[in-house]
């Protein structure tokens, strides 16, 4: 009798190591996105439920209540350096993302709290910032609920929310020019300055460009033929003004592109010098 029991728990033993485990998609997805932004980077991570002939905003999501701004757990939203929102500086750091859905408006909340997953665990206590946005009816349906980052420069970025057929968007901003014009000024008081990082800078930004005209003749003085300085040069001297110049820079450039054998460059010098 012994023997059969051990036999009959050995089959069943045997049978449980060898069952399959069903994995099955998840009904609400889990996206994490990270976007470089400013000197950083800006992280999102939130569960998307979709429509499915349902009755969002009013009815599944409710109007005047805290959501989740999302599926399943909390929407998560972090911050690699400062950021400012709604006029009020968010440390670096990981904090919630929760949100008051209405009809015409919606209320943004950033807060400390990174485990909100319902409107009872919601403490206003630990919001850091409240910011306003109108909702904007879109003439198309958005299946999925959908988080993401748009119209992105050097210091802002537009968070965007949209599902069914409401969108709203709430702006981000930081504090870039003076992080990097304080870099600039540390650098330059030290060797091996980047003269050429920081003439594109204030070539790129709408600065001072006789300054960086002198940052970039230092830099093409240390390596002769960088075909790429040259054109930062010529552009330089175009916006200054001075086209015989330009067109000098731009045809050393296309000069030592071709040496290199990038048709890219000697495109670019081409068409500079066509536009003198």
């Amino acid at each position: 009798m012994k023997k059969i029991v051990c036999i009959v728990n050995a089959l069943l033993i045997l049978s449980l190591a060898n069952a399959q485990t069903l994995t099955t998609p998840q009904p609400s997805p889990l996206q994490t996105i990270k976007q470089n932004f400013a000197l950083g980077s800006i992280e999102l991570s939130y569960s998307r439920p979709a429509k499915k002939g349902r009755k969002i905003m009013g009815d599944l999501v409710p109007f005047g209540k805290v959501w989740r701004t999302g599926a399943n757990a909390a929407t998560t939203i972090t911050f690699s350096e400062e950021v400012t929102i709604g006029g009020l500086a968010v440390k670096a750091g990981k904090y919630g993302l929760l949100t008051i859905p209405d009809a015409g408006k919606w209320t943004v909340i950033i807060s400390k709290d990174v485990n909100v997953s319902s409107p009872a665990a919601y403490k206003p206590e630990n919001d850091v910032v409240r910011v306003q946005s109108d909702v904007v009816t879109t003439p198309f349906t958005v299946e999925n609920f959908t988080i993401n980052f748009a119209n992105i420069t050097t210091s802002s970025c537009n968070v965007e929310m949209m599902w069914e057929n409401s969108y709203i968007s709430f702006p981000i901003t930081a504090g870039t020019d003076a992080k990097v014009m304080k870099q600039i000024d540390n650098i330059m008081n030290k060797d091996n300055k980047p003269y050429y990082n920081a003439a594109s800078y204030y070539y790129d930004n709408g600065k001072d460009l006789n300054q960086a005209l002198v940052w970039v003749n230092k830099a093409v003085e240390t390596n002769k033929e960088a075909y790429w300085m040259f054109l930062l040069k010529a552009r330089i001297h175009q916006k200054l003004g001075d086209k015989a110049a330009s067109r000098a820079a731009a045809t050393t450039c296309k000069d030592l592109a071709a040496k290199d054998k990038n048709e890219d460059y000697i495109k670019m010098a081409n068409e500079l010098i066509a536009s003198l």
